[in-house]
């Protein structure tokens, strides 16, 4: 697995979504604010203890996440 040492993953924060250093701020209201049309700058000034890496760190989770290959386990053999 990739590090992601901005990405933690808590079950007691957001149900154990993927969060941004803890808080309760998602990757998946980071990257859909991205997809929405939102700068880094309009996302930083809507969550101000964001840093400009947290947002690169989410879209960079969010890729790799997207990538990564299920690979279904036969226990029969």
């Amino acid at each position: 697995m990739q590090k992601f040492p901005r990405i933690t993953l808590n079950p007691e924060i957001m149900g154990g979504r993927p969060c941004i250093r803890g808080m309760r701020v998602t990757v998946g209201t980071v990257v859909g604010l991205i997809a929405a049309g939102h700068s880094i700058q309009a996302i930083l000034e809507l969550y101000p203890y964001l840093e400009e890496a947290d947002v690169y760190a989410a879209l960079a989770y969010a890729a790799w996440r997207v990538e990564e290959l299920d690979v279904p386990l036969d226990y029969a053999a």
